[in-house]
């Protein structure tokens, strides 16, 4: 050890001496602030020309862009869901929406199975753009390319590594399911965005509160539960997750499984902390508040959604409206109730069939993907037969891969507490366990419901390329090697998602080329 008259050096006592209590709680970010911006802006950018580039193609109604682009327009011109022809002719929706509301509208209030707050979003894209293929595709593309930002930063907090967030963003940017939901109107990308906002805010919380909770215990705790922390990112969270559950009922599974998880985080600062009493700490002083950011905050977001519903006439199953404006909410619930004992009854009882269905357990490893569109033009593509496809699917390289990483995170949690690893994983099983049960009813259900379950595999695979990599203190040949396989590992993914992109986004291909992208027999 390098020492002088006086004692051990400088750095030697840094390095030696015991981590504060600020430290222990909340260990600091690194201090790229600038690349930390930089990185994840330009992944998004990436992101953006990905989703936007030939958005308006195909000109047509792709899968249920027929039910949701209709009733976002319904929303814009009604305040509430509305029949609409049945045709799904795209130009039948642009020349009504512009003329005579006779060609596009029909008699009566449209009954819908899911909320209505992703149809509103939908809905500005057509209030700025018109009712066109862009105009109903925009918000998706943007979201999707949103949700990539923040996930660069989400991952960033997550590991201490800019590099590792910037990684997590491509991950998400470049994988097929994510960038065919960011390309049409349908409402899974915008269920993924809230979720993954609202994740990412409780994440950014845990790191606040636990550093405003080490200030505050400078002093002496005489009563031994601590001092009440504010959580205010936890507002900002309980009105994600409300929207993620105005989008689609599947996000109250978010909800209550993230409020366990802050608890318990809550009750691991305190005991952290060395406090006497950390349990009932956490109780007494965070529990209530807890249940009031999230579950009150998101409550009151969900039936905000319904807003148009509640103050108009003529929407589905409402009754008559009272001629005082202060007085419709509450006459309205009823109703909405009534609403929604009924969305719930077809939910628990759709059995329809459909060619492209698939079960929880096909899921993980893409056994059965969803074809959003699908032709075969006889030119475009140089050859006498041609095929033009938009396929939901995965990027196999990210979400086989995510398989292996999930099953290193259950030995981190179990075996070294890494609260990253259980957070992570309670993402993943929350988007997907909830669906074995409706799948014992033969519920139909689609591979794109797992879109919520993807930030949390690429998650999962960023957390194990940082262990692949090792701690930036190591500077031996491990590190070296490390990084090489973790590189490699993103231009494979790169590589199969060039490899993908034509039947992901309807490029005119011969259909023996198309024929070979389809590695499964299960895949057309």
């Amino acid at each position: 050890m390098a020492t002088t008259e006086m004692g051990p050096t400088t750095k030697t006592l840094e390095r030696h001496r015991p981590p504060s209590m600020r430290e222990w709680l909340a260990p600091s970010l690194p201090g790229d602030r600038l690349l930390a911006w930089i990185g994840p802006l330009i992944i998004t950018v990436f992101a953006a020309f990905l989703r936007f580039d030939r958005l308006s193609i195909p000109n047509a109604v792709v899968f249920d862009e027929t039910y949701y682009a209709k009733d976002a327009l319904a929303l814009l011109k009604y305040g509430y869901e509305h029949n609409t022809v049945k045709d799904a002719d795209v130009l039948l929706i642009e020349q009504g929406a512009k003329a005579a509301d006779s060609r596009i509208w029909a008699e009566g209030a449209s009954f819908v199975a899911h909320p209505p707050a992703g149809k509103w979003v939908i809905a500005i894209g057509e209030w700025i753009f018109g009712a066109t293929p862009f105009g109903w595709r925009f918000m998706a593309a943007l979201f999707g390319s949103l949700s990539v930002l923040i996930m660069c930063r989400v991952a960033r907090r997550m590991t201490g590594s800019t590099l590792l967030g910037c990684a997590a963003g491509l991950l998400l940017a470049v994988d097929g399911l994510h960038l065919v939901t960011s390309r049409t109107a349908i409402l899974d990308i915008f269920v993924m965005f809230w979720i993954l906002a609202g994740f990412a805010c409780l994440v950014a919380d845990r790191d606040r509160s636990r550093r405003v909770l080490a200030d505050k215990l400078q002093g002496d705790d005489e009563n031994g539960f601590g001092p009440f922390v504010f959580h205010g990112w936890r507002i900002l969270a309980g009105l994600c997750l409300g929207m993620a559950c105005a989008t689609k009922w599947t996000g109250v599974f978010y909800l209550a499984a993230f409020g366990i998880m802050v608890l318990l985080w809550d009750m691991g600062a305190r005991r952290a902390a060395r406090l006497r009493h950390p349990y009932t700490g956490a109780l007494l002083l965070d529990a209530v508040p807890a249940f009031v950011s999230l579950v009150v905050v998101s409550a009151v977001t969900y039936v905000a959604s319904w807003s148009g519903w509640i103050f108009h006439s003529g929407g589905w199953g409402r009754g008559t409206v009272s001629g005082n404006v202060l007085l419709r909410p509450f006459e309205a619930m009823p109703d909405l109730w009534r609403y929604h004992k009924a969305v719930w009854n077809f939910h628990t009882t759709l059995h329809a069939k459909h060619p492209y269905q698939s079960w929880p357990w096909d899921w993980p490893v893409l056994g059965r993907p969803v074809a959003f569109f699908y032709t075969e033009p006889t030119q475009g593509c140089g050859a006498t037969k041609c095929s033009r496809e938009i396929l939901g699917i995965g990027t196999p390289a990210i979400w086989w891969a995510a398989l292996a990483a999930l099953l290193m995170l259950v030995y981190l949690w179990l075996h070294q507490r890494d609260w990253r690893a259980g957070a992570i994983l309670l993402g993943y099983v929350t988007g997907w366990l909830p669906w074995f049960y409706y799948a014992i009813d033969k519920r139909t259900m689609f591979l794109f419901y797992a879109t919520p379950m993807l930030p949390f595999m690429v998650l999962a695979i960023v957390l194990c390329l940082g262990l692949l990599i090792g701690p930036a203190r190591d500077t031996g040949s491990r590190r070296v090697l490390g990084t090489a396989v973790a590189g490699a590992y993103l231009l494979v993914v790169l590589a199969n998602f060039l490899y993908l992109y034509p039947v992901l986004t309807a490029k005119f291909i011969p259909w023996e080329v198309w024929r070979d992208h389809m590695w499964l027999d299960s895949w057309i």
